[in-house]
């Protein structure tokens, strides 16, 4: 999850607030456990105008924090997934498939998001496997921010050099052990972001469930040493960090 101030319209990526993602029964969640408290609570964010939704996986598409947006938050989501947020708020709902774009506007200006090839899976159930799940490019005043989503390696990222340098990439770190297929190594989230020609790299997806067998701090530890000569274009070493586009 990221909070992402774009000159002025306020974006958020797959929002998950609450102590536990899961399978909500009589009341409680059955699911993995929030190991690292978010710097916000939902409360203290600012207005939301766009809500980014990757993929309908739990930990990503968490409804209990979903149901606490108002009917005025858009929000673009993957191919065969807006059905899920029939019990939210939630109506200016945009799915898209990969490579389409969808240009919105608000008082603030205007924003372009096309949705990117991610090598990942969608299903939330275990038979649900027709859903969607996407990355997102995201353009505005000439500057471009990359949400990959979830992410195993892939050599599609360096597709998008041609629309232009990307100033900031938010790539995903964590749970590869042994989730290989489905998510990419810190190394690799660096290969791929270099392909794309991504300036700074934002590593998430990690030290917040307890998702994969790797150590708490190995993700972020690995991302940094595969970073050491360029250590500038890290954006953040730690969650909750705020890191500011030059």
């Amino acid at each position: 999850m990221v909070l992402i101030n774009f000159c002025g319209i306020h974006i958020i990526t797959d929002p998950a607030l609450c102590p536990r993602i899961g399978v909500r029964l009589a009341g409680c969640t059955l699911g993995p456990k929030r190991l690292t408290q978010p710097p916000l609570s939902f409360e203290e964010l600012p207005r939301i105008d766009l809500v980014l939704l990757s993929h309908a996986h739990f930990d990503h598409f968490d409804l209990r924090t979903l149901r606490k947006f108002s009917a005025t938050t858009k929000v673009i989501t993957a191919l065969r997934t807006s059905d899920l947020l029939k019990s939210t708020r939630l109506r200016d709902v945009a799915e898209l498939r990969w490579n389409e774009t969808r240009t919105l506007r608000w008082t603030a200006g205007e924003l372009d998001v096309t949705s990117i090839y991610a090598q990942h899976w969608g299903a939330r159930m275990q038979r649900d496997n027709y859903r969607g799940y996407n990355g997102y490019l995201l353009e505005r005043r000439g500057r471009r921010i990359l949400f990959t989503g979830d992410t195993a390696v892939t050599d599609r990222y360096s597709e998008l050099r041609k629309r232009g340098p990307i100033d900031l990439a938010i790539v995903p770190i964590g749970a590869y052990d042994p989730w290989i297929r489905a998510h990419c190594t810190p190394e690799q989230a660096v290969e791929m972001m270099n392909a794309a020609g991504a300036k700074f790299i934002m590593p998430v997806h990690h030290q917040t469930f307890r998702l994969s067998v790797e150590s708490f701090r190995e993700p972020i530890e690995r991302f940094v040493s595969a970073l050491r000569d360029e250590p500038d274009r890290v954006a953040l070493r730690e969650i909750g960090e705020t890191f500011v586009l030059p």
